[in-house]
């Protein structure tokens, strides 16, 4: 890879985690701005502090601090910087892999009760059942719900994977660079 190669891949880099950066301050303020005035009650009732406002400052935070690592590794060509940033974005994407399952497992909004209904248990069905003695299982909602937004949910996934491997595989070929150009200097 030229010389000139590396300056643009440096910059390209540079700019998306910039515009990252951004996006990270944008979200950390809004999250504060929930905070301050508190217009949003607790997500989950047996979590009581986890608010909209807590969760948009954690979020907005590890933005900014990855996005952070992406710049300053790739203007200055620091090798830790950008390995820091390669392993962080590597965490957070095993951490969305983890968080889909979860969700997908433990959904309770979906109104439903066991995998196929009421008649998966002997006895009386647990509490977090619903009422009502009609209810449908668990799998047939969640197939309904996932088949109805199929489109907008593999979009949205393609699309942040993609981002998230593009950066690191940006950020890995830069320090595979940035090790040849200070051979070939001697440096």
């Amino acid at each position: 890879m030229g010389m000139s190669s590396l300056k643009l891949l440096k910059y390209v880099l540079f700019f998306f985690n910039l515009i990252f950066w951004l996006c990270g301050c944008c979200i950390l303020g809004f999250g504060i701005y929930l905070l301050i005035h508190n217009n949003f009650g607790v997500l989950f009732h047996n979590l009581p502090s986890l608010t909209l406002g807590n969760v948009l400052v954690i979020v907005g935070s590890i933005i900014m601090v990855v996005a952070f690592l992406g710049c300053m590794g790739s203007i200055k060509e620091n090798k830790c910087l950008l390995m820091s940033f390669f392993v962080l974005l590597l965490i957070i994407l095993l951490a969305e892999v983890t968080l889909a399952i979860l969700l997908f497992v433990y959904e309770q909004k979906l109104q439903c009760c066991g995998v196929n209904g009421t008649s998966d248990w002997m006895g009386s069905a647990p509490a977090s059942c619903p009422s009502d003695p009609q209810v449908k299982g668990c799998y047939v909602k969640a197939k309904l719900w996932f088949h109805s937004n199929f489109l907008y949910i593999g979009i949205i996934t393609i699309c942040v994977c993609v981002i998230q491997v593009l950066g690191m595989s940006f950020a890995l070929t830069l320090n595979c660079q940035i090790d040849k150009t200070s051979q070939v200097l001697g440096l």
